[in-house]
């Protein structure tokens, strides 16, 4: 396998993170707003891509909080403007239905003309080269992370030590598909068995975060209980956000 994606998930294993997988896609995620935001916005290749597609809210966000970068992302939400005024105006206007009157009657062809503008706008703004990219580097970590698994004895009790969320454990059963059987049978184990203890320990977490809003749970310590709610959300949504005030703290 290409050292190019061994190394960072090695690193990512290594790391003091609730799941690699989220701290690959986070790593993989800033690269590609630094690429976006760099010299490539001036390539005329890059630039025709952009102008097709744009990005999402999500990047536009991101993006547009890089105040550094607030000059490419105009530019190229120019030309990308352009782009969608040339592809989508003329259609809304030519989507206006006559109006039904004494010569010309009623019809409901207008509806099916509607609606396929609204599923091409749809398409168009759903577009996004970074998300595109995030998911084509992501699948190539996936299949990286079976294949260490099985060939590299350090990794293999690396990943026995480290479970991850649950959006990325849908993808390791994905990338286990591709395994022999005997291999997915071992790998999905240890899968399956980082998986038990993980989803046990943020319930009983949860659960005592909730009893400690009895009165008689007062002065007993929290423990880990403090973020089981931010923890949970993490495990369950692949979303990396600090919701915790106290770990911000």
């Amino acid at each position: 396998m290409e050292k190019i994606y061994t190394i960072p998930v090695n690193d990512a294993y290594d790391s003091d993170c609730e799941c690699p997988l989220c701290d690959l896609k986070e790593k993989a995620e800033q690269n590609f707003l630094d690429y976006y935001l760099g010299p490539s916005l001036m390539e005329p290749d890059t630039r025709k891509i952009t102008n097709k597609t744009g990005f999402c809210p999500h990047h536009m966000g991101m993006l547009n909080n890089s105040e550094a970068g607030r000059l490419g992302l105009g530019l190229m939400l120019h030309t990308h403007l352009k782009d969608i005024d040339a592809d989508i105006s003329k259609d809304i206007r030519d989507a206006i239905p006559d109006k039904a009157g004494l010569i010309k009657g009623r019809s409901s062809d207008y509806k099916a003309k509607l609606n396929k503008v609204a599923d091409k706008i749809d398409r168009r703004v759903n577009m996004c080269p970074i998300c595109e990219k995030i998911d084509d580097s992501m699948a190539h970590y996936y299949d990286v992370i079976a294949w260490m698994f099985k060939h590299d004895p350090d990794f293999h009790k690396k990943f026995a030590n480290k479970s991850c969320c649950l959006p990325h454990t849908a993808e390791l059963l994905r990338a286990a598909s591709k395994l022999s059987q005997n291999d997915a049978a071992e790998f999905l184990t240890v899968l399956a068995d980082n998986n038990d203890k993980n989803i046990k320990t943020l319930t009983d977490d949860v659960e005592w975060f909730t009893l400690k809003f009895d009165y008689r749970n007062n002065d007993k310590p929290w423990g880990n209980s403090k973020n089981a709610i931010q923890r949970t959300m993490r495990y369950l949504s692949s979303d990396r956000r600090d919701f915790d005030e106290q770990q911000r703290k």
